[in-house]
């Protein structure tokens, strides 16, 4: 099975949780067969991972993409602003570059223990799907396109 090479996007911002929460992501890409990370950058904020991003999935050597944030309620609805403007740059960047960005950002709405309390899950589930979506595409696309009365069923 091919090499699945992932990259994460870390937000400096609120980084007591995202930089555990790179440090756990870390860890669970370490622990798969034939997964590896080829690049680790951090971002001032959230709202600054898609230029990154964006760079990283017109490289060859990089299968998926990993966002790690943490958007925490203040005293205005800009945690929203934020969050929703982010979430509608990594689809577009997505679709426009045929590889998963994987959303792993806390938020928004949320308070700074509750982003504590998601740091694991958070870290752990973006690996899986990074690993997962990656697997299927590539299943996918090597699979052709001929005809068939059988419907396929890519897990």
């Amino acid at each position: 099975m091919d090499k699945i090479r992932i990259a994460i996007v870390v937000s400096e911002f609120n980084k007591e949780i995202t930089y555990r929460m790179s440090d756990l992501a870390k860890e669970n890409i370490y622990k798969q067969n034939n997964v590896t990370l080829t690049y680790l950058c951090y971002v001032p904020g959230c709202y600054d991972m898609p230029l990154i991003i964006s760079e990283l999935l017109k490289r060859r050597n990089v299968d998926a993409v990993i966002t790690l944030g943490a958007i925490i309620k203040g005293e205005t609805k800009h945690d929203e602003l934020i969050a929703n403007s982010v979430a509608k740059s990594f689809i577009d960047l997505s679709l426009k570059y045929r590889k998963p960005v994987i959303l792993g950002i806390s938020g928004p709405d949320m308070t700074l223990q509750q982003a504590r309390d998601r740091v694991e899950i958070i870290s752990s589930r973006t690996v899986v799907a990074a690993v997962s979506m990656t697997r299927r595409l590539k299943k996918l696309r090597t699979q052709g396109s001929g005809l068939s009365t059988s419907s396929k069923v890519i897990v």
